[in-house]
């Protein structure tokens, strides 16, 4: 490790930041990477083991969101990210738990999707992005691209992980066993995470002199809220991933429907399927990560968009009679879904200021989870009752164009504020 007792007259020397990003590479892959993109695998075990309804399972996830959309903005902006993580893995681990043993009861599910919920917005996106983004800032992009990776990456391991234990040990015990991997975060997160650079005496890039919008202080919620461009990011944001959270989510049954009736045959292509989703999710993070530092990050993410909404269509043409098709599914829609997320505190940082950013995320993270998890849901009702998935994605469909719409009408340069300068001392590094 490099000697952090880094002078502010050279700060460029062994600068820390490359080491906050190979950390949160880790940690931001065991926290979301894995529970996150792998908790949907057992929903078909759920439905068969406790013969619960799909719109009952799907219900757990949209009923957390709404029960704890306050946590953000009320606490994020108060606690030190890297705190956060751990508190946040915590109950991640303690949610997996019992959901390996809730013994089929509904009331216990959705209050340990409450538990869940909360988790990952402790340890999920949110002290991530502010992270990458405070140790950032002419190359953000490229660290939150790398930074990102780490969730394509061990959700792919992650994926064969569950396949193996389900198929060895029950799927009980593949979900006691991703809770465990959450305490591999808590050394990482206590020993070498930093929250600022100021705390080794650097700034962001390692730069000699702190980036122009380090010195101005934090917007406040209600200039968030009177904010235009604030209000189509929010929009954009929540309509391109409620599409995505129910590809994630339905993803599974729609094979199911499609032909894939044999478990077995079933569980293999769900596989198959997030594995190479998982892993053209990193070429999208790292390439998408390289073309926002270089070109108009408006453009960039409403390109991503669009894409995000094709890909619907091509979920629904996936057969056995078309093996191809899988993978063309799959590859797109990883692409897209990795560059999606990265891209929204980019875009915030720019068009609000890195100071800003925790309490942006604190609005946006638990809105996005809304339609993240209510428009599953709404599919979920909408296959109830026509019998297909058809109807169901088209609504998506319209969804996620309402997203790249909205973001397209965002203004291309981020928009002057009057805002006051922070104090010296808050600008300036401390000496370790």
């Amino acid at each position: 490790m490099p000697n952090v007792n880094t002078a502010s007259s050279n700060p460029s020397k062994h600068f820390y930041g490359w080491w906050i990003a190979a950390t949160t590479f880790v940690t931001f892959g065991l926290a979301v990477g894995i529970p996150y993109y792998n908790l949907p695998f057992f929903y078909d075990y759920f439905q068969k083991t406790y013969h619960w309804p799909l719109t009952q399972i799907t219900l757990g996830f949209p009923l957390a969101a709404l029960l704890t959309i306050w946590v953000g903005p009320l606490l994020i902006p108060r606690f030190s990210p890297r705190k956060m993580i751990i508190v946040g893995t915590g109950l991640t681990a303690l949610s997996f738990f019992g959901f390996s043993a809730m013994n089929g009861s509904l009331p216990i599910y959705f209050f340990l999707y409450f538990i869940w919920t909360v988790g990952y917005i402790f340890s999920g996106p949110i002290p991530h992005q502010i992270l990458v983004s405070y140790w950032f800032q002419k190359k953000r992009g490229r660290a939150m691209g790398f930074v990102y990776v780490g969730v394509g990456l061990f959700g792919a391991l992650g994926s064969l992980f569950v396949h193996s234990m389900t198929e060895t040990f029950g799927f009980q015990t593949a979900l006691v066993a991703v809770g465990g991997l959450m305490f591999i975060t808590w050394p990482l997160a206590t020993f070498l995470l930093k929250d600022k650079p100021s705390e080794l005496g650097q700034f962001p890039d390692g730069a000699s002199q702190p980036p122009p919008d380090v010195k101005h202080a934090p917007r406040s919620f209600r200039e968030l809220l009177f904010s235009g461009p604030f209000w189509l990011l929010l929009i954009g944001s929540m309509c391109s991933i409620g599409s995505i959270g129910s590809i994630n989510m339905h993803m599974k049954f729609v094979f199911r429907d499609e032909g894939y009736t044999n478990q077995d045959v079933l569980n293999a292509t769900w596989t198959t399927a997030s594995t190479v989703i998982l892993l053209s999710s990193i070429l999208g993070r790292i390439s998408i990560g390289y073309f926002a530092d270089i070109f108009s990050k408006k453009r960039v993410m409403t390109a991503t968009y669009f894409i995000v909404a094709a890909t619907i269509l091509l979920l629904l043409s996936v057969s056995p009679q078309r093996p191809f098709s899988l993978y063309m599914f799959a590859v797109v829609f990883g692409f897209a879904m990795g560059a999606d997320y990265m891209l929204i505190p980019l875009m915030a940082a720019e068009h609000f200021g890195v100071n800003t950013l925790a309490r942006a995320m604190a609005i946006i993270l638990p809105v996005n989870t809304i339609g993240q998890t209510w428009c599953p849901y709404l599919v979920s009702a909408l296959r109830q009752h026509y019998r297909n998935y058809d109807a169901a994605m088209a609504v998506v469909f319209a969804i996620a164009m309402v997203g790249a719409i909205s973001i397209a009408a965002m203004p291309k340069h981020a928009p002057l504020f009057a805002q006051a300068p922070l104090p010296d001392a808050e600008t300036k590094p401390s000496h370790v």
